[in-house]
């Protein structure tokens, strides 16, 4: 990777090792502030309704101020933030740093997948995003280790562990990333904008769609998996065993995604394949009962995520002009912010109703039904992409 993107996941890596803080929670929300399910539901859902607004700022100012402050802007937010939840003594006062989390904690999302855009080629994208994410896999060992640890002490420490270690990665960023990271030897836009808006662009429109749905199979791990597990009857701390499984497959797996098999598949048949073992990933969630397999289950469903989310990424850059990239990207984020209102709001109600096997075979069908849909998708962007070529042309052919 070139300089500018290794610093990056090394600063991302320093923050990963405190981010283990989310898949708590629920917890902290249930068994210390006293919330009932439905109420932790609504919790949550406010973060995610909040984390709308923090994607399209965050892609905003990285194409005002630059890629480098706000990245900072959005570390050093996160921080008071996760302060405020391990101070909380009642309830509304963790729902208020709750929701502030919410508006910080997306904000350097955009600029940071945009530095990995500006520095690299559309046929690296995908493995830089992969190699990327193993990086962040690597820090994660230790944090599901640690979270698993400091669990058993006190869970608001986790939080102000997070704090720490996002206000060492703002540092490192602020001290050592350049202020200019884009390379003029990108390659040259193909398809041109319109209107400049990434709304208006039909393929980003439906691979906003299909990442949303995407994004609530993944958050139902940050959200109901650690009160599948409590409903089995294993300890909370068993939540970072489970995390540091998933953690320890994404840096073993990247080695695994470089086999000549999938290289010799296009990306979509390769986001078939993703979707397929994320969804035998949750199938199992749903009728495992011990650690053990829950840990086998969570191998599945960590190499599935390793795939769609490197490909999916890499798909947005490359729709993407090169001037508006970090507004392209910042909104398929929306779809994050979406799913995290959806995802708690059914997941734990569901799992409230219904049990884990429901949930997670709910979940399950619908990871086969966007692999079923892949070759759909392929061909609409397709089609779009060759569609607004041609209106292009016409427009720019000179008169006879």
């Amino acid at each position: 990777m070139p300089p500018a993107v290794r610093l990056l996941a090394i600063a991302r890596a320093v923050n990963q090792l405190g981010a283990f803080t989310l898949p708590f929670l629920a917890v902290v929300l249930t068994v210390e502030l006293g919330a009932s399910l439905p109420v932790a539901s609504l919790v949550l859902a406010l973060f995610g309704v909040a984390t709308i607004p923090s994607r399209l700022v965050g892609g905003q100012l990285a194409d005002r101020l630059g890629r480098k402050r706000t990245i900072v802007i959005g570390l050093v937010g996160c921080a008071i933030a996760q302060i405020l939840i391990a101070l909380a003594q009642d309830l509304w006062s963790a729902v208020a740093a709750v929701a502030l989390l919410g508006l910080m904690f997306e904000i350097y999302e955009p600029p940071s997948q945009a530095v990995v855009a500006d520095l690299t080629q559309p046929a690296n994208r995908p493995a830089a995003y992969i190699l990327f994410g193993a990086v962040m896999g690597t820090a994660a060992v230790a944090a599901g280790l640690l979270a698993s640890l400091v669990s058993h002490w006190n869970l608001r420490w986790l939080f102000a562990i997070d704090a720490a270690t996002c206000l060492a990665c703002a540092a490192l960023i602020a001290a050592a990333l350049p202020r200019h990271t884009r390379t003029p030897k990108t390659e040259p836009e193909r398809v041109p904008e319109v209107g400049g808006s990434p709304w208006r662009d039909q393929r980003l429109l439906i691979l906003l769609a299909t990442g949303t749905a995407f994004a609530v199979l993944y958050l139902q791990l940050t959200t109901t998996l650690p009160l599948t597990l409590l409903q089995r009857d294993l300890p909370a701390s068993s939540a970072g065993i489970v995390l540091s499984a998933s953690a320890i497959t994404l840096v073993v797996g990247q080695r695994l995604l470089r086999a000549r098999m999938l290289r010799g598949l296009d990306t979509f048949r390769v986001m078939t394949l993703g979707y397929a073992l994320l969804g035998a990933g949750l199938l199992a969630n749903g009728f495992a009962r011990s650690l053990s397999t829950f840990v086998g289950a969570a191998a599945l469903w960590s190499l599935g995520q390793l795939i769609l989310l490197g490909h999916t990424q890499a798909i947005v850059a490359s729709v993407a002009p090169e001037h508006l990239r970090a507004r392209y990207l910042a909104a398929y984020g929306v779809s994050w912010g979406v799913a995290g209102t959806i995802a708690p709001l059914v997941g734990i109600q569901l799992l409230a109703a219904s049990g884990p096997a429901t949930l997670w075979t709910a979940c399950a069908l619908t990871a086969a039904t966007l692999a079923l849909l892949q070759p759909t998708i392929r061909r609409q962007l397709t089609q779009t992409t060759q569609s607004r070529r041609s209106t292009s042309g016409s427009r720019t052919r000179p008169a006879a």
